[in-house]
């Protein structure tokens, strides 16, 4: 055991599995490890790096806005705040009436849409409807959302009126009546292996919940910021939902999330209902204002449309016998395996210099920076099917 590694089992909480490797040094899709080994990183993250690593935009915002003012609390706007605020309801289609609460990740982000859906639904709605292994967070409340029952267990009783259905149309429409305050449900499910929704399931989730006067929240969390080829994967089913949370890509790398409403919705929060010391301070605002608008001006958001494309045949090309689908929409891609072997999978492309995620025992995860093109996917694809290879003499690390 190296001294780092000594040093993280003896002091960090045990929420997290062992590391990796000691990271030290990035730059764009690579970054290096403290013994000077460099890593091809298709994990960015995950999906939080969209500019990749030391993006000049990023660091100059970032250093810049630190040099001027950093925090100031709510109680005094920012012009990098409401900027930003701006921004989203733009990209979002939120429009005029659009409103933005800044939290400072995507699990409070949901907490906030969690209380968003108490405010409408009242004494007279106490119902809220969520998918069953979608993920939306650790926080009581969002774990309360989460649809993976043993996350919960450990920490039960949860905040009470969630339940849990199966991902059909068929399924929801059993179970809406006039007492749901709200349907929570991510675009694709990034934590349970990247699964998208059904064909046509969120135009029929948006009808359901209008006929019923429910709430239709998607969290966008991990498929936002342009990640699967439109700014936020709702949009590719052309409706309109009444909120969206959002975190991770749009900060490039910094702390910060957002809730954002849609029409009606956006009055239902009122003074005192909600807050967060830090949740939309300048510093993060100033960055994640940067950051987006570099995706914008770099066209980043057609580059994820096309390099994923580019990057399902390459994986495609591979021709590996342990490849039995890939699933997802742009640059947030699962690799779906014949056989549960995704931990020994990312062992052995870490070993080659490539990081990815075992999504689940049988799915590797594939998020890379947005900004990455096809001379990276020829050197994904060569260091991916290296390790594919190994696959074929099992090790115990399969197991994991």
């Amino acid at each position: 055991m190296t001294d780092w590694q000594q040093r993280s089992a003896n002091r960090m909480m045990r929420t997290f599995g062992a590391p990796m490797a000691m990271l030290v040094r990035g730059q764009g899709a690579r970054v290096w490890d403290d013994a000077g080994n460099e890593y091809l990183d298709f994990l960015a993250g995950i999906a939080v790096n969209a500019l990749g690593h030391a993006h000049p935009v990023f660091v100059d915002a970032l250093t810049r806005q630190a040099s001027t003012i950093a925090h100031v609390s709510n109680y005094f706007a920012s012009p990098p705040q409401l900027e930003l605020a701006e921004r989203l309801a733009r990209l979002s289609g939120a429009g005029e009436e659009g409103r933005v609460f800044f939290s400072n990740s995507g699990a409070e982000a949901n907490e906030a849409a969690f209380k968003l859906a108490r405010l409408h639904g009242g004494a007279s709605r106490p119902r809220i409807i969520a998918l069953t292994d979608a993920f939306h967070g650790r926080t009581l409340g969002s774990l309360a959302l989460t649809g993976k029952a043993a996350m919960r267990a450990p920490f039960e009783p949860m905040p009470g009126g969630v339940e849990h259905i199966d991902s059909t149309i068929e399924a929801l429409e059993a179970a809406m009546g006039d007492d749901v305050a709200a349907v929570f449900l991510e675009p694709i499910k990034g934590e349970a292996g990247v699964l998208p929704l059904p064909e046509g399931y969120l135009a029929a989730a948006r009808e359901i919940t209008s006929r019923h006067g429910a709430l239709l929240i998607i969290d966008e969390i991990q498929t936002g910021a342009g990640r699967t080829g439109e700014w936020f994967a709702f949009q590719h089913a052309g409706i309109a939902p009444d909120a969206i949370t959002v975190a991770k890509g749009i900060g490039g790398g910094v702390p910060i999330g957002a809730l954002i409403t849609f029409g009606a919705a956006s009055e239902l929060f009122g003074p005192g209902h909600h807050g967060s010391t830090f949740g939309g301070n300048p510093l993060m605002t100033a960055t994640a204002n940067a950051v987006l608008g570099e995706i914008e001006r770099a066209g980043l958001v057609r580059n994820a449309a096309e390099r994923g494309a580019e990057l399902r045949a390459a994986i495609a090309s591979i021709g590996s016998p342990h490849i039995v689908g890939i699933r997802g929409q742009g640059l947030l891609l699962g690799v779906a395996l014949s056989e549960p072997r995704a931990g020994g999978l990312t062992a052995a492309a870490m070993a080659q210099g490539l990081i990815v995620n075992a999504a689940n025992p049988s799915t590797i995860r594939l998020a890379p920076p947005l900004t990455i093109d096809s001379a990276d996917i020829t050197e994904f694809t060569a260091r991916f099917g290296r390790a594919l290879a190994t696959l074929d003499t099992p090790t115990e690390s399969d197991a994991s």
